[in-house]
């Protein structure tokens, strides 16, 4: 019989492994547990924390021994913010954990024999730090000093961030700035609680490339004081600001941007580049997070895809465009989807920008989309799917075994449900390798690119 586990019961445990969510996970009379910042090899003596009857979670009360791996983390706010899951790992070691983390998805969630799979070592960054391009700051105010940062862990208290350890230092240059600013000139701060106030969250994004800087203040309302003394003072202490956009949203939400939107000043986007290509980035387009290995992580897409220049390529949830265009060079024909107009309309014009012919972009959802021209005879060869964290449409699996395109290149950001949607395809498809890339280091988070053939 299995013995209980009681809240606040304290207990000795062995590490064997990260979970997904970058917590260590060890076993207690066979009950599982969850420790956030435990290591593999660990020995730690754990209070519990929650006791589910299927697993517990635990917090640690002392480490007995002590994971090599182990480093210092460099944030001051790490144990308190919950952005990052990893910064006390060594980063050699974060590689190694995040592929371990793809193999124990598809143990759990596959009937394939795992340990004969091609799964390679992880692609990671040179320097993990200051990569993100893009912080979305939420607002408050402190014994009259406004804040910005993120609600600490399972918390409602803001943690004030001055120097993200992950952001881009533009970013963090630009959202101290405008703090300043709006605390110079008492521009009403949101308040939560009493749901008062004006401005809610500070965005920040820059052209890594273009070093072109934008900039956005959410507000709850289209009135906002002092308008031109904010805008003069950011474009003088930020000349690298290129675009200056309020958004407002006064809905009561977790949803940071509102529906409408307006430029203060400058563009209605600043330019980045990856590679050859340049785009557009307005304040609502989505756009990955770290450039660098962006460029890595499409590359991989590009030699798995290993196109002949004759192909027929889709390429589903394609945003505004960027994976299908960076095969394009290659591709005999490009057609993508999106179920938002917007990216479509900015699918296109990238498109047009870089003199691409042969792609077509149409506004839905891929499984609607793809059985209506198969019915008028266009079959692609090669479909590229990069899909949100719940992984690919049930109806979309469906259409991928019946249209039964050669070629699946899987672009995912969890590997849980790549996994299981392996599980689904495999019936007619083989999975022939499976390249892990970091581009979230410090945190848990892992991309893969999966290449999936017909059988």
């Amino acid at each position: 019989m299995s013995v209980e586990i009681k809240p606040n019961q304290t207990f000795p445990l062995t590490i064997k492994r990260l979970g997904i969510n970058g917590e260590g996970v060890g076993y207690f009379k066979k009950k599982v547990v969850f420790v956030p910042g435990a290591l593999p090899g660990e020995e730690v003596v754990v209070e519990a924390t929650k006791v589910n009857p299927k697993f517990a979670e635990g917090k640690i009360k002392n480490i007995r021994k002590k994971s090599p791996h182990r480093v210092e983390a460099p944030c001051p706010v790490y144990e308190e913010c919950g952005g990052c899951q990893l910064q006390h790992l060594h980063y050699d070691q974060q590689l190694k954990e995040k592929r371990d983390i793809v193999i124990q998805s598809l143990e759990r969630h596959t009937k394939l024999p795992v340990d004969q799979l091609d799964i390679r070592e992880t692609i990671g960054m040179d320097d993990p730090w200051n990569y993100r391009n893009k912080s979305q700051f939420q607002v408050g105010q402190k014994d009259g000093k406004v804040l910005a940062g993120l609600y600490g862990i399972n918390s409602h208290k803001l943690i004030n961030i001055q120097q993200c350890a992950v952001q881009h230092p533009h970013t963090n240059k630009a959202t101290e700035t405008v703090k300043a600013i709006l605390q110079d000139l008492s521009i009403p701060i949101y308040n939560e609680k009493s749901r008062k106030g004006l401005v809610r969250t500070i965005v920040a994004r820059v052209g890594v490339q273009t070093d072109e800087l934008q900039i956005v203040l959410i507000t709850t309302k289209k009135e906002l004081p002092k308008k031109d003394q904010i805008i003069e003072r950011i474009t003088k202490q930020l000349p690298n600001v290129k675009s200056i956009i309020q958004n407002i949203n006064g809905q009561k939400t977790s949803l940071i941007f509102g529906e409408e939107t307006v430029t203060l000043a400058g563009n209605d986007f600043i330019q980045e580049t990856l590679g050859d290509l340049s785009f557009e980035l307005s304040a609502r387009t989505f756009f990955q997070l770290n450039p660098e290995q962006t460029i890595k992580l499409y590359n991989e897409v590009k030699q798995a895809a290993n196109l002949t220049g004759k192909e027929k390529v889709v390429d589903a949830y394609c945003g505004v465009g960027t994976i299908g265009l960076w095969l394009a060079d290659q591709a005999g024909e490009i057609r993508g989807m999106d179920v938002i107009k917007e990216s479509i309309e900015d699918a296109k014009k990238n498109a047009a920008r870089h003199g691409f012919k042969h792609t077509q972009y149409v506004t839905g959802k891929a499984e609607e989309i793809m059985p209506k021209w198969a019915k008028e005879g266009w079959k692609p060869d090669t479909i590229v799917v990069d899909p949100p964290r719940t992984g690919l449409d049930h109806e979309l699996l469906k259409t991928i075994l019946k249209v039964k395109p050669k070629k699946i290149v899987y672009v995912s950001c969890n590997p849980s449900t790549l996994a299981k949607d392996i599980s689904v395809l495999s019936s007619k498809y083989e999975v022939k390798y499976l390249q892990p890339v970091d581009m979230f280091p410090q945190t848990s988070h892992v991309e893969c690119v999966a290449l999936i053939e017909l059988k």
